[in-house]
C-alpha cells in the first residue's frame, strides 16, 4: 500500500476523475487508515511504498504491476501522467527482492488492475487501458492461459472495477461492463459467479480485497454483502468514497505479493 499524502485530483483520465471535485485530504488519510487498519485485523501484513509528490495515483498500488510467484511484470501506463509511477515501482520491488520484467515498447499494461487469476486462468482486462497483446505477452511469459475480456463501459476502466475472484471456482462481477462474448466466457471458465446490481457497481462493490473467506470492500453495498454471506464470506466494510473520486476503492489501493487467494499458485 502507499499513504495517501500526495494523493488529490490532479488531471482526469476516467469519467470519475473531475478537478472540479477535489478529494478532501484529510478524509481520504482517515479512510486509507480504516481501510490499512481494517486488512491488518484479518491477518494481513503490509508493505508501504512511499508516497511521491507529483504522483498522486501511486497510492493505486493495483496497478504497479503483476505479481507472479518472485516476479513483477511492470506496467506501462497508456497515460502519460502515469508513466512516472512506474521507475517508482521498479525500484520497490527491486528491493524487495522481486525480479522486474518489463512490457516490449508499446504494449500497454497496467497490472493487476487488468490482470487477475482465477485458479490457473488469467483473466484480462482490455481495450480501455491495457492491450490485448500486451495480456497475452504476460500469459505467455507465464506458459498460462488467459482469456482476454474486453470492456465496454469507460466507469469500468480496469478488469479489477468490475471483476473480483474469490476463489479458484468463484467470483464477484458486473456483467454490463464486458461485452457479450467476455460475459458468455466468465460463465463457461468461472462455475460460481455473483452478479453486482447497478448501484452497488457504481461503489465499487467488485472492487475489494479478498483475504481468505473475508472481503473487505466500500460501503454501501448491502445485496453483495448477503450474496456473500450466503456462500460463506464475512464481508467487512469501510469508506471509501474519496478514492472512488479518483475512479478507486479497497482493491485499487493494494497489490496482494504472495498471490491472490483465488489464485491456483498462490
Amino acid at each position: 500500500m502507499c499513504p495517501p499524502d500526495y494523493y488529490g485530483i490532479e488531471y482526469e483520465i476516467n469519467p470519475w476523475m473531475s478537478r472540479s471535485q477535489q478529494s478532501n485530504l484529510d478524509v481520504a488519510r482517515q479512510q486509507w487508515e480504516a481501510l490499512h487498519q481494517l486488512l491488518q485485523t484479518l491477518n494481513a501484513r503490509i508493505e508501504l511504498i512511499a508516497p511521491v509528490k507529483g504522483l498522486p495515483d501511486l497510492v493505486f498500488t493495483a496497478n504497479a504491476g503483476l505479481i507472479w510467484k518472485d516476479k513483477a511484470f511492470l506496467s506501462l501506463f497508456r497515460h502519460e501522467a502515469r508513466q512516472g509511477e512506474t521507475a517508482v515501482d521498479r525500484d520497490w520491488f527491486q528491493e524487495a527482492g522481486f525480479e522486474t520484467i518489463e512490457m516490449p515498447d508499446d504494449y500497454f499494461f497496467e497490472g493487476a488492475g487488468d490482470a487477475l487469476f482465477c485458479g490457473d486462468t488469467l483473466f484480462a482486462g482490455y481495450l480501455i487501458r491495457s492491450d490485448v497483446k500486451a495480456l497475452q505477452w504476460v500469459a505467455g511469459e507465464m506458459n498460462c492461459r488467459v482469456i482476454p475480456l474486453q470492456l465496454v463501459d469507460e466507469f469500468y476502466y480496469h478488469l479489477d472495477t468490475c471483476f473480483c475472484p474469490l476463489s479458484e471456482t468463484e467470483a464477484i462481477y458486473y456483467p454490463p461492463a464486458f461485452d457479450s462474448y467476455a460475459q458468455q466466457a466468465l460463465k463457461e471458465h468461472i462455475p460460481h459467479l455473483i452478479p453486482v446490481v447497478d448501484q452497488e457497481a457504481q461503489r465499487f462493490a467488485c472492487n475489494a480485497v479478498v483475504i481468505g473467506k473475508s472481503v473487505a470492500l466500500n460501503t454501501g453495498c448491502p445485496q453483495l454483502e448477503k450474496d456473500l454471506k450466503e456462500r460463506g464470506y464475512e464481508a467487512h466494510s469501510t469508506p471509501l468514497d474519496e478514492f472512488i473520486k479518483a475512479g478507486g476503492s479497497a482493491k485499487c489501493l493494494t497489490l496482494r505479493l504472495d498471490g491472490e487467494c483465488a489464485a491456483a499458485w498462490s
